[in-house]
């Protein structure tokens, strides 16, 4: 096949996982490297596990990564193709029907009782499964593993492919649709190897030639096994709420997976799709680092202009904080944060009034407050400078530890011990706001 064309195809029964957003950029990157086209499609045939609203979900969440389609379709919009298809290996003895209760479906390819007991009943009516032959060695070479992958097919069940409700299962379907939308290679999670075997027969009793089909890796969590719901967020929304930014996300799952030649780190994605064919996909499984996560946001947050910044922000503020005071906090926080949900956090004492612990202030703490307020009363230019220079006269003149003055009056402003420069801070804020702020503290000493 010289024409590259490329598909991502997730049901739509939930959230974008982040491994089926790392198939879908990878798939992306393939094709778009080769002047190729990239599909998307999506596979609703399994009724009683789609989600309302998923598959518009799915596309919108695809988008806001860039990763754009040249051609979208609906599968349960195309359940005549599929049916055309289970008659065509009824009718050359490649298929039967079958009456017995369903058995689970992800065991089909897994279970004891391989052959069907319907088989050779000459049943009328029913689903349709695959009758797979006996004494052959079914194979394949993955492109991404780079070697033949191959199964004796006594191990490879009588999978079903037309339930009785005329709905297919994903071994139908997948394999009219790749045919029919000319899909040259086939980008799947390492899960669906055991399904291979099958889709191989299916293609062949249909007279189909099969694309290349590669099985990427596994991404595995920091404390063992694959990354699963059950040991934190998997999902692309879940982190998009953490306040990870898309372009970090999207960098981030680049490289579980694949690595550039040249060990580089950084791509965006056009940046990633020039650089594709230059890397080399990976075939050990991927561990995801949340802390090369927060590395990586930290690094596109400080890309951003003020005013770009101020955007993303503003989701993840104070209900109802101003824009133009989130703006002048920009710049102290700009640094210093690594989501955008640590804002909140971290400056939320420029908006409402903090909890202060006076069990963390020193036993000076009285006696310090009481005389930086006297001191900040005076000043009449309210700016970082002069509050910074009366506040170190008067901690000077004290001979008091400039470390644990700033430390009270930090704790007393912020109610923590980490904010953005205090000074800075209490500048932007004001006298209006200062002033009080210190009072009430000392009312609690």
């Amino acid at each position: 096949m010289n024409e590259i064309r490329t598909r991502f195809a997730p049901s739509p029964t939930g959230l974008l996982h982040i491994g089926s957003l790392r198939t879908a950029l990878y798939a992306y990157a393939f094709a778009k490297s080769k002047k190729g086209d990239f599909i998307l499609r999506i596979e609703d045939t399994d009724q009683r596990r789609n989600v309302a609203g998923a598959k518009e979900k799915i596309g919108g969440m695809l988008k806001l990564f860039g990763i754009v389609w040249d051609e979208y379709y609906i599968q349960s919009e195309r359940l005549d193709l599929y049916r055309e298809a289970a008659k065509k290996l009824l009718a050359e003895g490649h298929a039967f029907y079958c009456q017995c209760q369903a058995r689970n479906a992800k065991k089909e390819g897994y279970s004891k009782e391989l052959r069907d007991p319907c088989r050779g009943k000459n049943l009328t009516s029913g689903a349709i499964k695959l009758k797979v032959p006996d004494n052959e060695r079914i194979s394949f070479c993955d492109f991404v593993v780079g070697k033949e992958i191959s199964w004796e097919s006594s191990a490879v069940a009588d999978a079903t492919l037309l339930k009785s409700d005329g709905f297919p299962t994903y071994h139908l379907a997948a394999v009219v649709d790749d045919h029919g939308m000319r899909i040259s290679h086939v980008f799947r999670g390492h899960d669906w190897m055991p399904s291979t075997p099958i889709h191989l027969l299916v293609y062949r009793y249909l007279g189909f030639e099969p694309p290349q089909i590669g099985h990427l890796t596994d991404i595995l969590d920091p404390e063992g096994g694959k990354l699963s719901k059950r040991k934190g967020s998997v999902s692309c929304e879940e982190f998009l709420t953490q306040g990870f930014l898309p372009e970090a996300i999207l960098n981030f799952i680049m490289l579980l997976g694949w690595a550039p030649k040249d060990n580089r780190e950084i791509f965006t994605l056009p940046d990633f799709v020039a650089n594709f064919q230059k890397g080399s996909l990976q075939v050990a499984n991927p561990i995801f680092n949340r802390q090369k996560l927060d590395w990586f946001n930290g690094h596109y947050l400080r890309q951003k202009s003020d005013a770009d910044l101020l955007q993303s922000i503003k989701p993840f503020a104070p209900k109802g904080a101003a824009a133009d005071l989130i703006a002048k906090t920009i710049p102290l926080i700009k640094d210093r944060i690594t989501k955008l949900s640590d804002y909140e956090p971290f400056a939320g004492f420029f908006f409402a009034e903090p909890k202060v612990d006076k069990k963390l202030l020193t036993a000076l703490a009285k006696e310090q407050l009481t005389k930086a307020i006297s001191v900040l009363e005076k000043i009449t230019d309210w700016k970082k400078a002069e509050i910074e220079k009366q506040l170190q006269g008067l901690v000077k003149k004290e001979n008091w530890q400039m470390g644990e003055f700033f430390m009270n009056f930090r704790l007393a402003i912020a109610g923590s011990k980490f904010t953005p420069p205090i000074t800075d801070s209490v500048a932007i804020m004001g006298r209006a706001k200062t002033l009080p702020r210190l009072k009430l503290v000392l009312e609690l000493l």
